[in-house]
């Protein structure tokens, strides 16, 4: 009999120690991993961003900057350089800005900061990238050398120019309408990805 007392007793002391050696363990076990798996598993590919009109824009705006920064890197020697240099900016600028927004977009990034007024972003980068073009194009055709390189970036500047404008217009259009069309969808989104979120949270018992 003694000796089973001594055993309850025992584990009576470890199990209390166990207890209290958890409680004041740093490592204690939070929610910032289910936190952290939400947030991953909400990033997913919005193909239909990807094939309405703005994305298809989109894509197409980032191809023929790319282009014609290609184009323009060709070009060896120039005097003056002025409207080489220019162009070479624009178009490098306008391919890593739009590339950075299509990315944002298709991969539903915006829907988590939903304070930041996206559409006027995006209205904001296309009449920029529109004027930009416009006017570097029209100066490396005014200095260019007639050659093939500089001839070739003038066309494609150019025509990226009329896909940013035909972009600028559909979002000045949007934006009139008060963002009637993306507005409630990121809205919506966003308060599902909360609400999904808080579920999963919900959900989990207490830890005893």
């Amino acid at each position: 009999m003694r000796n089973n007392e001594e055993t309850e007793g025992f584990d009576g002391e470890a199990s209390n120690t166990s207890m209290i050696s958890g409680a004041n363990s740093p490592y204690q076990p939070t929610t910032e991993p289910v936190h952290s798996r939400n947030v991953f598993r909400a990033i997913r590919c919005d193909l239909d961003y990807i094939k309405s009109h703005f994305g298809i824009l989109k894509i197409i705006e980032v191809v023929l900057a790319l282009i014609s920064f290609i184009f323009i890197e060709t070009i060896m020697m120039c005097s003056p350089c002025a409207g080489v240099y220019l162009f070479e900016f624009v178009s490098c600028s306008a391919f890593v800005v739009t590339g950075v927004l299509l990315l944002i977009f298709s991969l539903n990034l915006h829907t988590k900061v939903p304070h930041i007024n996206w559409s006027l972003t995006d209205l904001i980068n296309t009449v920029t990238s529109t004027l930009f073009f416009f006017l570097a194009s029209v100066v490396l055709a005014a200095l260019n050398h007639q050659t093939g390189a500089e001839i070739a970036a003038v066309i494609f500047g150019f025509l990226v120019m009329g896909v940013y404008g035909l972009n600028t217009y559909l979002a000045v259009r949007r934006w009139r309408l008060g963002d009637s069309q993306d507005g409630p969808l990121q809205t919506s989104e966003y308060i599902r990805a909360r609400t999904a979120s808080r579920g999963e949270v919900e959900s989990r018992p207490e830890l005893p």
